[in-house]
């Protein structure tokens, strides 16, 4: 039997530092959740109160809490506290002697504080500094501030100084281009004690060495602390009874035991559309020669290979992730955390954004540089649901300092992250930072984001080697040491490490590396040029929309429903965002008729856009092998370039999405006259099909109709058809689509419309769209061609389908689930459908 209690601290309380009362605290959390809750601060969220909570970053803060403490535990040879996240400066004192001073939000803090415990009531006290406060001189101390364009210094009143790069706390705390200023201060995680004797297993880190489906070799790590030598067993069994041992000589202190193992014919880990996402729950016991079990682990973890695949080729060089062996085009998106207050998060939002990409046919998410390293329960569920993780370090957008102690720092927390996370089998790549190699681009004198050009030499060679030390040294040696078998990117997006001009991703560099384009949107170019600009792997690119209506009106008033009133600009944190919005839109669809309309519209417009790159990314597949649009979700409610909003609401653009990310997909591309058809396949293996593709006019009158059998190619795309436009449709294009069908047997496995102008020339009438209740869903019909028919139903569930199109004559039938979850097939009942279309939203 093992020799461990353990126990969470809880019941704190807090008070601003000068303050005499102390208050009740919510812990984990942070100093402005805590005045939310007790109605010292007004939602921040709503109108412009962003801007009347500025003070509480100026201000410290303390946090204070008791806890008993038996003879049983005083007996223990160690008593560790733990603090799993402090944010961020903090002194820590037990029963007032000082035991710990915090500098980093994404550090795990352990003490051993037996010789500072009292039998009965003990003190824990922490005073947090403010970081504004704490910082605030840096910037003077370093001669010039470093470059980090996202903080909105002036909104926190600390006039041009750019604060967030010397505290190691999350960057979008500052501020950013889609989110709020909040710098909070408080205890983000739980606070733990355990004591012990004997032994303890630390750690455990199973190296995956070699994994087929034959058999997976895997080097076990386990790091055991002892107070004395002993000999011991080391035992490791899963949850189907298998179990391997191995005998180990434990001397006093700490060490790591090697234990490799071999599992025969393991059950493989896939991602979301190639298979199972298997799971292994391993058991490993330290055990005495009596056969008794001194000290336990358990972890979960999938057995399977991931590499990252950088080859020469005829165009440049690959860039894909390989997955027990298959390569995988990666589809997926950009989270950031999905509040500005990241401890209120709860286990069901992470649930609901990951059901949300593995409904949507995803198998990647990016853990964007500028927020956290998550909370264990995203990682879990994309364990559970087969959802790869791209993983960044927490840098973005910003040149960092790089004196002694700050390096410290930093290696220290990469440590921490990389042994927390390693054993997740989601985790296929560890990347350095966000955009900071491209907005710097030290080779390329002409290039980057114009930081460069800030400072003086010595200034720019100090920049540079700071950066250096960090992305290309420490960060690298960290993997090396605790991660071996996963690779690592030292920025998103670059071509490679070559220390030459070769190393920058430029606009005209896509043959190597990973690509983030933003020419449309930021560089105001035609949604048509996601299709001319397509790298190896499109790690990020996006465009915005507003979130819905009743998301809009949390935060806005009736008489601020308007796109240029001052909260609507306050919920727009791109400059230029509700201008690039409107001038797209009317590039591209005729004028909203009024201002719920032009909401909603902007949705239609972001949904157009994506897709046009997605397709894009596609079907230039293998030479493009991966396609993330920035950004999966939002931390507050905001126009932005998600797809679902604060409020976990989809917007268009996310059943989009789930359409344009099936495995098996037909994609139709007009450029001028030339009219190409492709199969784009997922699928591991060759399929015959179906083509079937029907000329329309809008009243439903079938034109023509021609059937080819074709060959979609495994796990690439294949042109099917290439014709001039007018040898398809030589009517009134602004009165005919093209509906294209794939069939495999009987199965329908894509359909999609085809317009051959753009929304705005297209001649809409009144649909009149009718809708009925059938078995577990709805049956909608139309009396002219409708597009972008939108549903909506009181009743709390998800629609299977929306954002669609219906063609006279042909029913649509749609249900609406209870849950996202695969395994939940009920349907919910509706009593009464909202549908609307396009020519509902436009002037008429």
């Amino acid at each position: 039997m093992t020799n461990l209690t353990t126990w969470q601290l809880d019941n704190w309380k807090f008070k601003e530092a000068t303050a005499e009362e102390w208050y009740t605290a919510t812990v984990p959390g942070c100093v402005h959740t805590d005045l939310l809750d007790l109605g010292m601060i007004e939602d921040p969220f709503e109108g412009k109160k962003e801007l009347d909570v500025q003070w509480v970053d100026k201000r410290d803060w303390e946090y204070q809490t008791t806890f008993e403490v038996t003879e049983e535990a005083l007996k223990q040879e160690y008593v560790v506290l733990t603090f799993h996240g402090l944010d961020t400066y903090a002194d820590v004192r037990l029963n007032g002697h000082s035991i710990l001073k915090a500098n980093n939000m994404f550090r795990i803090w352990k003490v051993d504080i037996k010789d500072y415990l009292q039998l009965g009531e003990n003190t824990l006290h922490i005073y947090f500094h403010s970081a504004v406060q704490y910082d605030l001189d840096k910037p003077d101390q370093l001669g010039y501030n470093l470059p980090a364009d996202n903080d909105h210094s002036e909104d926190g009143g600390v006039g041009e100084k750019k604060l967030s790069v010397f505290a190691r706390k999350a960057p979008y705390h500052y501020g950013w281009d889609w989110g709020p200023r909040f710098v909070t201060a408080g205890i983000w995680k739980d606070v733990t004690i355990e004591a012990w004797s004997d032994v303890k297993v630390q750690d455990v880190y199973l190296e995956q060495q070699h994994i087929t489906e034959e058999k997976a070799e895997v080097l076990a790590h386990v790091e055991v602390e002892t107070t004395e030598a002993q000999q011991v067993t080391i035992k490791i069994t899963d949850q189907y009874g298998w179990e391997h041992t191995q005998q180990a000589t434990l001397e006093a202190g700490q060490q790591v035991i090697d234990v490799p193992f071999t599992k025969e014919s393991p059950r493989l880990w896939w991602s979301n559309g190639l298979g199972a996402a298997h799971l292994y729950q391993f058991h490993v016991e330290v055990v005495s020669s009596t056969d008794q079990v001194l000290s336990d682990y358990q972890l979960t973890t999938g057995l399977r290979s991931i590499k990252l695949v950088r080859k020469a080729d005829e165009a440049g060089e690959s860039f894909y992730f390989e997955l027990n062996g298959i390569p995988v085009f990666a589809k997926g998106a950009n989270h950031i955390p999905n509040d500005s207050f990241e401890t209120r998060i709860s286990k069901e939002d992470y649930r609901h954004e990951i059901l949300t990409a593995v409904d949507s046919n995803m198998n990647m998410l990016r853990i964007w540089g500028g927020g956290i390293y998550e909370y264990e329960a995203f990682y879990e569920y994309c364990d559970q649901y087969g959802i790869l993780v791209w993983q960044d370090f927490m840098f973005a957008c910003s040149m960092y300092p790089g004196d002694e102690a700050f390096l410290a720092n930093v290696k220290q927390e990469a440590m921490d992250q990389v042994k927390r996370l390693r054993n997740y089998a989601c985790i296929a790549l560890w990347c350095g930072n966000n955009e900071m190699d491209s907005a710097w681009t030290e080779y390329i004198e002409e290039a980057g984001w114009g930081w460069k050009q800030r400072y003086n030499e010595e200034q720019r060679q100090a920049i540079w080697q700071d950066y250096e030390q960090v992305f290309h040294q420490i960060l690298p040696e960290v993997i090396d040491q605790n991660d071996p078998v996963k690779d690592y990117w030292p920025s998103s997006p670059m071509q490679d490490l070559s220390g030459t001009s070769s190393q920058h991703a430029t606009f005209d560099s896509v043959t190597r590396g990973d690509m983030h384009y933003w020419d449309v949107w930021h560089g105001q170019q035609p949604l048509e040029a996601y299709k001319q600009n397509v790298g190896r792997f499109m790690s990020e690119y996006g465009f915005q929309s507003f979130p819905e209506e009743r998301t809009v009106r949390t935060y806005a008033q009736e008489q601020e429903m308007a796109l240029e009133s001052d909260v609507m600009l306050h919920h727009q944190k791109n400059g230029a965002g509700n201008r690039l919005i409107k001038t797209y839109m009317d590039s591209y669809y005729q004028e909203p008729k009024d201002f719920s309309s032009f909401l909603h519209v902007s949705h239609i417009l972001q949904a157009e856009a994506i897709k046009q790159a997605v397709e894009g990314h596609r079907l230039h597949m293998p030479y493009c092998m991966g396609t993330l649009y920035w950004q999966m979700n939002d931390c507050w409610p905001v126009a932005s370039w998600s797809s679902m909003d604060y409020y976990g609401r989809w917007k268009a653009l996310q059943f989009t999405m789930k359409d344009r990310f099936k495995p098996t997909v037909i994609i139709a591309d007009q450029k001028e006259e030339q009219f190409t058809i492709y199969a784009v396949s997922d699928v591991i293996k060759q399929q015959e099909a179906t083509l079937i593709y029907s000329l329309y006019d809008f009243n439903g009158s079938l034109l023509d109709q021609q059937h080819q059998q074709v060959t979609i190619e495994a796990n690439t795309s294949s042109k099917l058809i290439e014709e001039d436009v007018a040898n398809i449709a030589s009517g009134d294009r602004s009165q005919t689509l093209l509906r294209c069908e794939l069939l495999i047997g009987d199965t329908v496995v894509d359909s999609i419309d085809h317009l051959f102008e753009k929304t705005k020339h297209l001649n809409l009438q009144n649909p009149h769209i009718k809708w009925e209740l059938a078995d577990d869903g709805f049956v909608l019909t139309a009396t002219s061609y409708a597009t972008n028919v939108w549903l909506q139903a009181e009743e709390t569930g998800f629609f299977e389908d929306n954002n669609f199109n219906l063609v006279p004559g042909i029913k649509k039938f749609v249900r609406y689930c209870q849950s996202l979850d695969p395994e939940v097939t009920d349907t919910v009942p509706v009593k009464q459908l909202q549908v609307t279309s396009m020519y509902d939203y436009i002037t008429k």
